[in-house]
């Protein structure tokens, strides 16, 4: 099965689904941007998967490859790159399978709706045959799109469970003996991942945060700002290896956003076996998350609510966390790799 993609920013999650694609036999070309990343993930080199610079691949040089490899399946997430739209319409033009990503929820914007009037008259056709889509929320937009239910398939991301279902298993043992009173957030450290909301949502807890910490771990333009944070500690982005060592001293994830279409990191810190406490506006809660078994929505932007979800936490006993970050673990099985890569393949089945 040969298989390419036409990609955004590469990440972590993204190469755990390319890396099951792989074991189901697969050969896989990935074309991504490396300019203006989010983020310094480095993708690191797997057996059948072809890594191609966006910089270094002019349209044409991406039409020579789609043609030579001849792909049964092209993968394409971005839209705003006009090259990819030029191939993906070439490869619908000859008959080709080409999906579409989609991670965004329905708002009713403007712009959305303009785009539901596009689909209708076929637009999107042109270019995808189907849509892959994260969860029940991009489901629904995708049918606003004009996507036949037939055509849309599920699991369009998965944490990579090999790392963080394994940094559960080797601390949960440790937290029985001495559980850590630790919040994580990890993240860009930018406005729309709503730090503002979570840090004053700390001062307001003030003298009642016990001997609770907070630590935020990153990059982004608010970087200096947390570094002043009273009680909390401010550490650089780390690759996800590295963030399996934090695993152990956290007690508790925390996802303020004020703007999350799904939201990978909330599934990695769920397999990870942490309580969580997530903002009403990312996605992958309605996967991950069930209010009072396994942590606490909130409403996004409303610190007062937030600060009263992460006294509950520092309230509950340590037993009730163990098996609230026990519920987290069990719930992140709804997603892997695996079936994020079978989702793909049943296409063409």
């Amino acid at each position: 099965m040969k298989i390419l993609y036409l990609y955004a920013e590469i990440m972590g999650y993204t190469m755990a689904t390319i890396k099951a694609l792989v074991e189901r036999g697969a050969e896989v070309h990935v074309v991504h941007w490396d300019h203006k990343k989010l983020t310094p993930y480095h993708a690191p080199e797997c057996q059948n998967v072809h890594l191609h610079k966006r910089s270094a691949m002019s349209v044409k040089a991406i039409q020579r490859l789609a043609m030579e490899f001849d792909p049964a399946i092209t993968v394409v997430s971005g839209w705003q790159d006009r090259g990819y739209m030029t191939v993906a319409r070439q490869l619908r033009t000859q008959g080709h399978i080409v999906v579409t990503t989609l991670d965004g929820q329905w708002h009713g914007s403007l712009r959305q709706q303009v785009a539901t009037v596009m689909g209708a008259v076929g637009y999107f056709s042109r270019y995808y045959s189907h849509a892959w889509v994260s969860g029940v929320y991009q489901y629904e937009y995708a049918r606003r799109l004009g996507f036949d239910k037939k055509r849309i398939v599920y699991d369009l991301y998965s944490a990579d469970l090999s790392l963080f279902q394994k940094a559960y298993q080797t601390s949960h043992e440790k937290k029985r003996n001495c559980y850590p009173h630790r919040f994580l957030f990890v993240g860009r450290f930018e406005l729309i991942k709503g730090l503002d909301t979570l840090l004053e949502a700390w001062r307001i807890i003030g003298d009642s945060r016990s001997d609770w910490e907070l630590v935020l771990i990153g990059n982004g333009s608010l970087k200096r700002t947390l570094l002043g944070t009273q009680g909390g500690i401010a550490k650089d982005f780390m690759q996800p290896e590295e963030l399996i060592d934090e695993v152990a001293n956290a007690g508790c994830f925390v996802l303020p956003s004020r703007g999350e279409p799904w939201g990978v990191v909330l599934h990695e810190f769920a397999a990870a076996g942490l309580p969580l406490i997530v903002s009403d506006v990312v996605g992958s809660a309605s996967t991950f998350l069930i209010p009072g078994l396994n942590g606490y929505s909130f409403t996004a932007q409303n610190a007062n609510e937030l600060a009263g979800r992460m006294l509950r936490i520092i309230d509950s006993a340590d037993q009730e966390l163990l098996a609230m970050g026990s519920a987290s673990y069990q719930l992140s099985h709804r997603i892997s790799p695996q079936s994020s890569a079978a989702n793909l393949l049943s296409i063409v089945v």
